[in-house]
């Protein structure tokens, strides 16, 4: 029981995490805020 709950706590926690990076990565909805994604170059 015990040792289930941890899991769910560490699932949650690395959720978390991914949301967090995923917010700063998409500006939160502002478009001006988003960092650049990788794009090719087209001057190559």
């Amino acid at each position: 029981m015990i040792d289930d709950t941890r899991s769910y706590v560490n699932k949650l926690h690395d959720t978390q995490a991914k949301d967090e990076k995923n917010r700063r990565t998409h500006g939160n909805g502002k478009p001006d805020q988003k960092l650049p994604g990788k794009q090719k170059s087209k001057d190559n």
